[in-house]
């Protein structure tokens, strides 16, 4: 057989290219070249090969298409020459533009309007919206100092872990999570919330919102189909509730916490609580109401405790966890987002016994478990002093911001009312009746001028003052000092200067 015709015979075994999908069947022999930089140049064009592409070898896609190497190198060369690709010496042959299209005109297409932001009944898209919305000054709550997450301290975790890691480890992991890591939260919430948890009763989950969901699932599978929330609370908490429960009837919360005789009166056999600091207001569970909410809850009540940010405290002694009290009466929620960062999506969920299945096949089919590689890393820094340390640091300059924002506040919107100080990741205002404007209004405003807040409205079902929840933790204090003297122009209470 010659030489042609082998060719011939291999070219016909080919599948083709799974670069660009190409396949060279139906393609008459003599125009290879011409068919191979047509679909190169329709690719660069459409936008499938954008500029910084580096093309296949010539002689691994000749090998793949079954042809000559020439009919590669001719398909570059003709790009190359129409400017559309250059080659790099060992850098490859890269796309560096897309041809010019001269046909006509682009159709003119209307403005896509912004999103309706801050309505008032946010949808559950919100909070996608508002984090995906660009703004100069960003002080929405929730948000750590992601500037300090501790890299050296992870990587040199990650070697150590990596060091010692046998292939086996590798696999599919326990669903509940990795022995190292449930243990590493045991001892965690002992020496800092006073619960005593046994590992196994430590379930490893993607952040408090899946914590929510799994409880959702399993409370709905159980008969329970509504779960009591605080009011004001927190929106996003009660979406994810809303999702999975027919119910999530609002309990009014004072200066001491949730109104246990209001909870009495919705019925609902489940309520959500965040007693520690509470979200939005942070109020401290009062000991008497805490009292009287542990007879409820020993009456048959269950509660779920979110314990979303109990680390960061400045100026008031550690509350208890409810869970350390009443363990059989209470789910309780914890994660690393507030101390280390969000995308790390690793939380923990402790349930009582009779709840343990039903969360656990939740968990199973939801997603066989969190990555593992990330489980060990946390694990090694919780159980050595690296977390201790990072918290630490994070006091000290979260206390610094949220001095700045009150002092800003002091200065820029004088007639407002801080609440919740003490502790947490934000300041809850609440703005003077004279003010005139919706809180929604405002916040609108402040995003149309580079500054991002939320309204308290957003947290509140039941009649309650208009306000704003401004995050201190993630913007520098000249920043915090900015955006708060934004809002205070915004909010017309600015103090006039002497001869203005």
């Amino acid at each position: 057989m010659n030489r042609s015709k082998a060719e011939a015979s291999d070219r016909s075994k080919e599948t083709g290219a799974d670069f660009l999908q190409l396949d060279t069947s139906g393609v008459p022999r003599g125009g290879l070249t011409a068919w191979l930089a047509r679909r190169l140049r329709e690719a660069v064009a459409d936008g499938r090969l954008p500029a910084g592409t580096r093309l296949p070898a010539g002689r691994e896609l000749a090998a793949e298409l079954g042809v000559s190497r020439g009919v590669v190198t001719d398909a570059y060369r003709r790009l190359a020459e129409e400017g559309q690709v250059a080659g790099r010496g060992r850098g490859g042959t890269v796309v560096v533009a897309a041809p010019a299209v001269a046909e006509e005109a682009p159709v003119a297409r209307p403005p896509r309007p912004a999103p309706a932001l801050f309505r008032d009944d946010p949808g559950p898209e919100v909070f996608d919206l508002l984090r995906g919305t660009p703004a100069r000054i960003d002080l929405t709550p929730g948000v750590p100092d992601l500037a300090a997450f501790p890299r050296a301290a992870w990587l040199r975790a990650e070697r150590a872990v990596l060091d010692g890691l046998a292939a086996a480890d590798l696999g599919y992991g326990d669903v509940r999570g990795t022995p190292a890591l449930r243990t590493a939260v045991a001892h965690w919430l002992a020496r800092n919330r006073g619960i005593r948890a046994d590992p196994d009763e430590v379930l490893i989950v993607a952040g408090t919102a899946q914590a929510l969901a799994l409880l959702g699932r399993a409370l709905g599978r159980t008969g329970v189909t509504e779960v009591a929330v605080e009011d004001p609370g927190s929106l996003g908490a009660r979406q994810h509730l809303a999702h999975w429960l027919a119910a999530t009837p609002p309990v009014p919360v004072d200066a001491e916490g949730v109104r246990v005789d209001a909870l009495r009166a919705t019925g609902a056999p489940a309520v959500l609580l965040t007693p520690a600091h509470q979200y939005p207001t942070g109020v401290v569970l009062g000991g008497d109401r805490r009292r009287e909410l542990l007879r409820w809850a020993g009456e048959g009540g269950l509660v779920i405790e979110d314990d979303y940010d109990a680390e960061h405290r400045y100026d008031r002694p550690p509350v208890p966890a409810l869970r350390a009290v009443l363990p059989d009466r209470v789910c309780y929620a914890g994660s690393i987002s507030k101390l280390l960062a969000p995308a790390l999506r690793t939380g923990w969920l402790l349930v009582p016994a009779r709840l343990r299945d039903a969360v656990l096949d939740a968990k199973r089919f939801a997603d066989l478990g969190n990555p593992v590689l990330p489980q060990l890393v946390l694990a090694r820094l919780m159980e050595s002093d690296e977390l201790d340390r990072h918290l630490r640091l994070l006091r000290r300059r979260h206390r610094r911001r949220r001095d700045a924002m009150i002092a800003a506040i002091r200065t820029h919107l004088p007639g407002a009312v801080v609440h919740g100080a003490a502790a947490g990741l934000h300041l809850m205002l609440t703005l003077p009746e004279e003010l005139g404007c919706a809180d929604t209004e405002l916040a609108a405003a402040a995003l149309a001028a580079g500054v991002k807040v939320q309204p308290l409205s957003w947290h509140a079902r039941l009649p309650y003052p208009s306000g704003l929840v401004l995050g201190y933790a993630a913007g520098s204090a000249a920043e915090i000092a900015e955006g708060v003297a934004v809002l205070g122009r915004l909010a017309g209470l600015a103090p006039r200067r002497p001869g203005s």
